[in-house]
C-alpha cells in the first residue's frame, strides 16, 4: 500500500526511502518530493535525520532485521522492511527515549493500514532491545555489513587504499561539516567570522584554505549574515582548491567545462576578473549556475553543451585556463550523499572513465599554449582519477604535469588524492596539466 504524503516525519521518511531504494531517486529529490507536510521545522529535521541515517547504515540495519525475521518480507511490503530499519536506527543511533522510538514506529505501520506488521515490528524492536549485543556482534563480524557498504565498493577501496580503507569507510558514514567560502572581494574572512559570532554562529578557519570557515553547527543559509548579498557560499573546503590551482589571472579566457551547480566558477571569478564560459549538458542545472552568479554579483557566459563533443567547439577557440570537474562516481562525497552507495553500480565506473577521458581528449586541444588544464573529481577511486590522467598524459607530447601542492592528502603519480575525512574535508582528486 502506498501512503499519502505524510505530516508524520517517520511516515515521510518511509516514502523518502522507498523513492531512493525502490525507484532510484536521488535523496535530495526524494526529500523535496516526499518530505513531511506541515510547518514544523522539527518534523523536517527528524525526517532528514532518519533518511540520511538509514541510508548511511542501510546494509547493517537490513542485516539486523534479517537476524530477527524467520523469512524475508515480501516485495510488496518493502515499506515495512524499511520501517524496521527506521526503528533500529532510532534505537542505535538517535538520542530519543526507546519507548517513543518503538511506539511511534509501530504507529506508522498502523497508519499505513498494516496492523499485522505493527504487531511484528513491535515484537522485533522489543526483542532487539533485549538481545542487541549478541545481534550486533554477529552482524558486525562482516566488514561490509559493519560499514554498510556494497561488496563491490568495499573491494575497490581495499585494493586502492590497503592501509586507509577502514578510516575511509568510517568517514563515509560520518556527518559532514557545513563549510563556507567567504567572498573576500566583499569581506575578509576574519571580518565575516566576526559577523557570524555576532549572530551566535561559531566558526573556525581551516589551515591551508584561505577562504574557508567551518561552522561549529550547520545552520540554514537564511541564517547566514550577508548570504543573499553574496558575502559567502556553502562549499566544502577541498573543493575550494580548484580555483587556486587553476590560477586564472585578470583578463584570462577561462572554461569551466562541467560547471553545475557553479560553485567553482563563482570562486574563479571572485579571485580574478576573468572572461569565463560556464558549460554544462544539463540545462536545468545550469539555471542554478545563473542564480549563483546573480547572487554573488558575478557575470559569465553560460552555455548548454556537451563539453566532450568536439563538434561543440570551433576549431580556433582557445582558453588560457580550463577546469574539468568531471562527472564521477561521487565516492568522495558519500557522507553528504549516502544514497550514492545504493544507486551507483560497479559497471558505472568504467563508463564514467570513458566519459572522463573523452573530456580530456576533446578539451586539451582547446588549451592555449602556455595555458593550464585542471582535472578534478569528487571520487576516491583510482580508476576515475590517476588511471585516467596517467593514460591521457602517456598519449600526449605537449603536456607538463605540475604536481599540486595541497595542505591535505597525498601525491599519487600525476596528481593528488584527498581521502574523505582527512582534515575533515571531502574526498577529492586534482591533477594540473600545463601545455608547453
Amino acid at each position: 500500500m502506498s501512503a499519502k504524503p505524510s505530516t508524520d516525519p517517520r511516515g515521510a521518511a518511509v516514502e523518502v526511502l522507498l523513492a531512493v531504494l525502490g525507484r532510484g531517486r536521488s535523496l535530495d529529490r526524494a526529500l523535496s518530493e516526499h518530505g513531511p507536510g506541515g510547518d514544523d521545522p522539527r518534523d523536517v529535521a527528524l525526517c532528514r535525520a532518519i533518511a540520511y541515517g538509514v541510508l548511511r547504515h542501510h546494509r547493517r540495519l537490513g542485516a539486523i532485521r534479517d537476524h530477527f525475521l524467520r523469512s524475508r518480507l515480501k516485495s510488496r511490503d518493502q515499506d515495512m522492511a524499511l520501517l524496521l530499519e527506521i526503528g533500529f536506527f532510532q534505537l542505535t543511533d538517535m538520542d530519543m527515549p526507546a519507548h517513543a522510538a518503538v511506539s511511534e514506529t509501530v504507529a506508522v505501520a498502523r497508519r499505513r493500514g498494516k496492523s499485522w506488521a505493527a504487531k511484528l515490528i513491535n515484537a522485533v524492536l522489543r526483542r532487539f532491545q533485549r538481545d542487541s549485543a549478541a545481534c550486533l556482534q554477529a552482524v558486525d563480524a562482516d566488514p561490509g555489513r559493519s560499514a554498510s557498504v556494497p561488496d563491490w565498493l568495499l573491494a575497490r577501496l581495499r585494493r586502492d587504499w590497503p592501509d586507509d580503507w577502514p578510516a575511509l569507510l568510517a568517514a563515509q558514514n560520518s556527518r559532514a561539516p557545513m563549510t563556507l567560502r567567504v567572498n573576500q572581494r566583499r569581506i575578509s574572512r576574519e571580518a565575516y567570522r566576526g559577523r557570524l559570532a555576532a549572530e551566535g554562529i561559531g566558526a573556525r578557519p581551516l589551515d591551508g584554505f584561505e577562504d574557508a570557515l567551518v561552522l561549529d553547527h550547520a545552520v540554514a543559509v537564511s541564517a547566514l549574515p550577508g548570504f543573499a548579498e553574496g558575502d559567502c557560499s556553502v562549499q566544502d573546503a577541498v573543493a575550494q582548491w580548484a580555483a587556486p590551482l587553476l590560477g586564472a589571472a585578470d583578463g584570462d579566457r577561462v572554461l569551466d567545462a562541467c560547471t553545475a551547480p557553479g560553485g567553482k566558477a563563482a570562486h574563479v571569478l571572485e579571485r580574478a576578473a576573468a572572461s569565463l564560459l560556464a558549460v554544462d549538458s544539463d540545462g536545468e542545472r545550469l539555471q542554478r549556475v545563473t542564480e549563483t552568479l546573480d547572487r554573488l554579483g558575478l557575470s559569465a557566459e553560460v552555455r548548454v553543451a556537451d563539453a566532450s563533443d568536439p563538434g561543440q567547439w570551433p576549431a580556433a577557440e582557445r582558453f588560457d585556463r580550463i577546469l574539468i570537474d568531471a562527472p564521477c562516481s561521487g565516492t568522495g562525497v558519500i557522507r553528504r550523499h549516502p544514497d550514492i552507495k545504493w544507486l551507483r553500480r560497479e559497471a558505472d565506473i568504467a563508463h564514467l572513465a570513458v566519459r572522463q577521458r573523452a573530456l580530456l581528449d576533446t578539451l586539451w586541444p582547446r588549451v592555449a599554449p602556455g595555458g593550464r588544464l585542471v582535472y578534478c573529481t569528487c571520487s576516491v577511486l583510482r580508476a576515475e582519477n590517476e588511471a585516467v590522467v596517467e593514460a591521457f598524459v602517456a598519449d600526449q607530447d605537449d603536456v607538463t604535469v605540475v604536481p599540486p601542492v595541497l595542505p591535505v592528502g597525498r601525491p599519487v603519480g600525476h596528481g593528488h588524492q584527498i581521502l574523505t575525512g582527512e582534515a575533515g574535508v571531502d574526498g577529492f582528486y586534482y591533477a594540473c596539466l600545463d601545455k608547453r
